[in-house]
């Protein structure tokens, strides 16, 4: 297997002094495990051209996001980021150079897959080999289906240069006129446009829409010679900022919708076919610095290669996976009540199917016995089957209260809309809070059984997406417990009132009891080890960002408690230090499936994997937006058979697999496990075992 270059240390292997890596770096360093697996050629080469799409579009939000906003806090005369001792211009300046080294990575594997895919009998045809008879199609085509689409604009004193919106690309041309002179033209690609054109003829063969809108510019300009042209991209600050005081929250967030598409520019990459002089005008007309701007040798704007997958032939992607349904709900003949008063109920996805979550739902909807539905939805598709239940319930009379966050990232235009279509329908529709995101992932269905008033709950551990529930590893715990749905209630509670509750019973919840929940545990774990007990920690995450849990792990560590922690995107914490982080190893998996559950575990004076352990799935990573800034929620799994199912499956085939994993190293560097035929996988293990429940303990970890 080939990998990606070594990328540089995020810090002096051998200084001590730097006990945190810089988050910004951190993920940059997480992207480059995903384009690494671009470079395996033991996955199928649709999915590696699928990686290569990915991390382009990872590393587009991170420059619409973390890059924008740093660059907005040097605009506003800091120098240091804030709580932290670090130059804001120095750090630019080293993720600008780790950034644009890993697009060079990205622009050349993907030449690479290009090439292979040719071999595989499909081809991204340039200008230089299309036929006449390609060209005779083309031309009916494109006069047909996008000359006019097109807004082809000449820039001279009477007009300037067009605005281009986030995202935007176009086609920049400098062109020799009939009468001797020079014609600068930028010719927009709507975003409506398709990126690639297939061929009608001789196989699979495909061409760029740029290289289409290149190959007839005479019709736009008859007469005219090319005498340089290219493509460009622009990237814009994309964070929102919304008044906490506004009176109409829709209408603010509809107003800022607009407003991001007109946010600072950022990044801007150029086709390194436009002359020196080009450049230099598109920087000046869109406020860049040189570090700002990408000469690129190859295509531009790569996160659009996720389209090109529809070219491929099955077999060039993974064999389709059927995610299992939930033998329990079977054995209930489709009765999901029943199902969950038998007893409670934990679904591993992707592996186990997200209908089970959808048609609980459903049920809900139509069950006459139902009298009360609550739902919060962070992210849901456009057309979500959930949405359309809770539609369905409020229109059969049950009251039914959604709590919708509009501020989920990218995805605040679709839940607008959603939220407008359910109030519609009848339902009860809250925005939650104005300073807080609500991040918990539950819902609360109330039945009238045998006179009296029974609640279920549904906690997960990822979003209420049928999409991303097929390619995310998540928990959906379903529980009849009366303590735990009052928990659950009293979360409704606070979020349709504003009104703090004053206790919870079983769960930890964000931002009142969860961070200081997660040090008493540690401190927990630190005291038994001080005693010579049993003393451990595992932990399954996203990210850990949080210094003040960090400090505490170290303290940890360095009175001896074991600790395993499994964090698939930022790690701020540095690990296996002498003397600070001894005992903590770090661990990251990236594979066919995105890891996304969140999982803590602690010893409690007993041995792993015993009855003594405190397992706990939560909505939350360990970041300080996670504990402080959102509604998050941690559950304790008491039940036998679903803690088993978390402790001795779950978490035991995370920290055992060694197909996908990177080991995090004292100076930052990530190390891949040498991939072999027998190297255990949790992703293969967990599609090929017929059912979680079903399924005895794996082999104990050393």
């Amino acid at each position: 297997m080939s990998i990606i270059p070594p990328t540089k240390p995020l810090i002096d292997s051998s200084s001590q002094k730097d006990s945190f890596f810089n988050r910004e770096l951190s993920w940059l360093a997480f992207n480059e495990r995903v384009l690494a697996n671009s470079y395996d050629r033991s996955i199928p080469l649709g999915e590696r051209l699928r990686f290569v799409s990915i991390a382009a579009n990872n590393l587009d939000e991170f420059y619409m996001i973390r890059l924008a906003g740093l660059y907005q806090l040097s605009k506003r005369g800091f120098t240091t980021l804030p709580e932290q001792n670090i130059s804001i211009d120095d750090l630019i300046l080293k993720i600008i150079e780790r950034a644009k080294q890993l697009e060079i990575c990205q622009r050349k594997q993907l030449k690479l897959i290009l090439s292979e895919c040719a071999k595989a009998g499909v081809f991204l045809i340039e200008e230089s080999e299309l036929t006449s008879e390609d060209i005779e199609w083309l031309k009916s085509w494109y006069e047909k289906h996008i000359l006019p689409l097109l807004s082809p604009t000449t820039l001279d004193p009477s007009h300037p240069f067009p605005f281009i919106q986030n995202n935007g690309k176009g086609v920049f041309f400098e062109l020799s006129s009939p009468t001797g002179g020079t014609v600068k033209s930028v010719i927009i690609i709507p975003e409506s446009i398709q990126r690639f054109v297939k061929l009608p003829k001789n196989g699979i063969r495909v061409v760029c829409i740029e290289t289409i809108i290149k190959v007839f510019i005479n019709i736009i300009y008859p007469q005219h010679f090319i005498k340089s042209s290219g493509m460009f991209r622009l990237l814009r600050d994309s964070e929102i900022e919304i008044d906490d005081e506004a009176d109409d929250l829709i209408r603010e967030f509809e107003t800022a919708l607009r407003a991001r598409r007109r946010g600072n520019s950022v990044n801007l990459a150029i086709s390194d076919g436009l002359s020196r002089q080009v450049i230099t005008f598109l920087s000046q007309e869109m406020h860049l610095t040189d570090y700002q701007i990408t000469i690129s040798s190859g295509h531009i704007g790569i996160t659009d290669f996720h389209e090109f997958l529809s070219f491929l032939d099955s077999t060039l992607f993974f064999k389709t996976y059927q995610a299992r349904f939930p033998q329990r709900i079977v054995d209930f003949k489709g009765d999901y009540f029943a199902a969950i008063r038998n007893k409670d109920i934990l679904v591993h996805h992707p592996y186990e199917s997200f209908d089970v979550v959808l048609r609980f739902l459903q049920q809900a909807a139509e069950d006459t016995e139902v009298l009360t539905i609550r739902q919060t939805l962070y992210r849901t598709s456009a057309d979500s089957p959930i949405v359309k239940a809770l539609a369905k319930a409020a229109e059969n009379g049950k009251s039914v209260t959604a709590l919708i966050e509009i501020k989920a990232r990218f995805d605040e235009e679709n839940n607008i809309q959603l939220a407008r279509r359910l109030e519609r329908a009848g339902v009860q529709v809250s925005y939650g809070l104005a300073n807080m995101k609500i991040h918990a992932k539950l819902s609360l269905i109330t039945r009238l059984e045998a006179g009296q008033l029974v609640s279920y709950s549904h906690f997960g551990t990822g979003n209420y997406h049928p999409i991303t529930a097929k390619v995310y590893t998540d928990l959906s715990f379903f529980t009849i417990n009366p303590e735990i749905c009052r928990d659950a209630w009293r979360i409704f509670n606070y979020l349709t009132t504003h009104v703090e509750p004053d206790k919870f019973e079983k769960l930890m919840v964000s931002p009142f009891s969860s961070a200081n929940w997660l040090l008493k545990q540690i401190d927990a774990e630190i005291e038994a080890s001080k005693k010579g007990k049993p003393s451990g920690i595992w932990m399954k995450i996203n990210s850990l960002v949080d210094k003040i849990i960090i400090e505490k792990l170290y303290e940890a560590s360095q009175a001896g408690v074991k600790i395993k922690i499994i964090v698939r995107g930022i790690c701020c914490l540095r690990p296996k230090v002498r003397g600070l982080s001894d005992n903590i190893t770090v661990t990251s998996i990236i594979g066919r499936f995105l890891e996304h559950s969140r999982i803590f575990v602690f010893a409690n004076n007993g041995e792993f994997l015993s009855d003594r352990n405190l397992v706990v799935m939560s909505s939350a990573d360990l970041m300080p937006r996670n504990l402080y800034r959102r509604v998050e929620t941690f559950i304790p799994l008491e039940n036998g058979t679903v803690r088993d199912q978390v402790l001795k499956q779950v978490m035991v085939a995370s920290l055992q697999d060694k197909s996908n994993c990177w080991e995090l190293q004292p100076d930052g560097q990530y190390k891949k496990h040498r991939k072999t035929e027998n190297n255990f996988s949790s992703h293969t293990y967990f599609m090929q075992n017929p059912s979680l429940s079903g399924l005895g303990s794996l082999a104990i970890l050393d």
